[in-house]
């Protein structure tokens, strides 16, 4: 039987899309074929899906990196890279998806939701058969494809059942879930006997059966980390309602009123919603105490909790004793509170919070090799879609680092004109109004069809 294990941390990179050829049609008998570079492919995506037949995390107990593959590159003769892999993660049902350094929710693998692409692949890049124009009849740049995204995940099992039993350590749950259940919890007369989440099916004869929960018992101090239920707290959340396993014939010494406000206590600190859940009060063990004191000890925890709308059930989970009264209760209630199940709404998109990361650039000035180096995803993206061959490809570069204000950051580094600037191994001397016509440009301006604006997609070039 695979350990339980219901919280990981893991890496998830999806596949690069393959970068753009760059090549000519060379035929016999065929002058001036033109570029035939073909595109690149696309990179493979990140999926988690619901798979029925896992009830734990262990698969990724040890964390590890799980990467789609990238999209090849384009070929020559117009021929498309192959598209990269996707990587398809299986989780149980119920997991719930979080970005590592925010906690914040990407997507909740219950209810309806049991395909979710978390991470799209890199588009692959345009070969140069797609920048000839009229002007510019041997494109020798190509797009790159797209880069990978990448994030660092937290996946947090919370198990899915209508009902959960709550209370301290050895007050009856798991012989209670074992008597109204098909489950087979280990019972014995001590503390964490269950130490993991046990679920098990109600099955009534003329009313609506449900599923019920057994969390490990909790302790005063449970939500700071104390005891072993303050690591299954989690799994009460989706719940609608809380049966409240108390021992009233105190076989430990303890007071079960004070038991109940204390459980109570480390519930709503854990998280205020469970505060608020609909509860019943199975008053346990009173097989353990004659019928006038057990009938002492109902009314006192009844009289304190009834007016306040809990109902309390008079229980021994060893004979049998009110547990049909609970149950039918349990199942009338649910029914009012209606199916609609907890799903935890989406509050980090990646698509959108990837968007932009990585996107900036830096302006420095490197005293050691006396230039001035300009570095950033946006910066190589640019120089792969420019043709810096062609001079008015290079007046095209050289007004988008005006644009982006990337020329006047030099000029608050003192840049002098005829200084070197390298970007991405690529070195140029510095001038502001660069007179960038070659001696046989006959042309007056930079000419738009020399660059062809419909195969770019302007969208990688956001100051977002």
């Amino acid at each position: 039987m695979p350990q339980f294990v219901d919280q990981a941390r893991i890496y998830v990179r999806s596949g690069k899309g393959g970068d753009g050829h760059v090549s000519f049609r060379r035929e016999k008998f065929v002058a001036s074929g033109g570029p035939n570079g073909g595109d690149g492919g696309k990179g493979g995506d990140v999926i988690f899906q619901v798979d029925n037949g896992l009830n734990t995390l262990s698969d990724y107990h040890y964390g590890g990196k799980y990467k789609a593959e990238d999209g090849a590159e384009g070929g020559q003769n117009r021929c498309t890279g192959k598209s990269g892999k996707d990587i398809v993660l299986r989780v149980p049902e119920g997991t719930v998806i979080r970005e590592a350094s925010s906690g914040k929710v990407i997507a909740d693998m219950s209810g309806d939701n049991h395909r979710v692409i978390l991470l799209k692949g890199g588009r692959g890049g345009n070969g140069n058969m797609h920048y000839a124009t009229s002007t510019m009849q041997a494109p020798k740049y190509a797009q790159p494809g797209q880069p990978a995204k990448e994030l660092e995940l937290i996946l947090e099992l919370k198990v899915i059942a209508d009902v959960g039993l709550a209370g301290f350590p050895n007050v009856g749950k798991s012989t209670f879930l074992s008597k109204v259940s098909n489950a087979k919890p280990k019972v014995a007369n001590y503390h964490f006997t269950t130490l993991t989440p046990m679920l098990g099916v109600v099955d009534l004869h003329d009313a609506k059966g449900f599923v019920v929960a057994d969390i490990p018992g909790l302790i005063e101090g449970a939500s700071e980390g104390a005891g072993l239920g303050h690591e299954f707290l989690r799994h009460i959340d989706r719940t609608r309602m809380i049966i409240h396993v108390v021992d009233a014939a105190s076989t430990e010494g303890r007071d079960p009123i004070e038991d109940i406000y204390a459980i109570n206590k480390e519930l709503a600190n854990y998280n205020s919603d469970l505060g608020s859940k609909k509860q019943i009060i199975a008053a346990n063990k009173l097989d353990m105490l004659t019928e006038e004191e057990a009938k002492e000890v109902v009314d006192k925890i009844k009289a304190e909790f009834e007016p306040k709308g809990v109902k309390v059930f008079p229980l021994s989970t060893l004979t049998g004793m009110g547990l049909k009264e609970l149950l039918y209760y349990v199942s009338t209630n649910l029914e009012e509170l209606g199916e609609k199940p907890v799903v935890y709404d989406q509050e980090y998109d990646p698509e959108v919070e990837l968007k932009t990361v990585n996107e900036a650039f830096t302006v420095e000035y490197d005293s050691k090799e006396h230039e001035y180096v300009v570095e950033g995803p946006k910066i190589e993206k640019m120089l792969g879609y420019t043709n810096l061959d062609s001079e008015k490809g290079f007046a095209f570069f050289q007004n988008f680092l005006a644009e982006n204000g990337i020329l006047d950051r030099l000029e608050e580094l003192n840049i002098q004109e005829g200084d070197t600037v390298r970007m991405y191994g690529l070195a140029f001397d510095y001038y502001r109004n660069a007179d960038t016509k070659s001696p046989d440009d006959t042309s007056d301006e930079f000419d738009p069809a020399d660059f062809d604006m419909d195969d770019i997609d302007m969208d990688d070039f956001d100051n977002e």
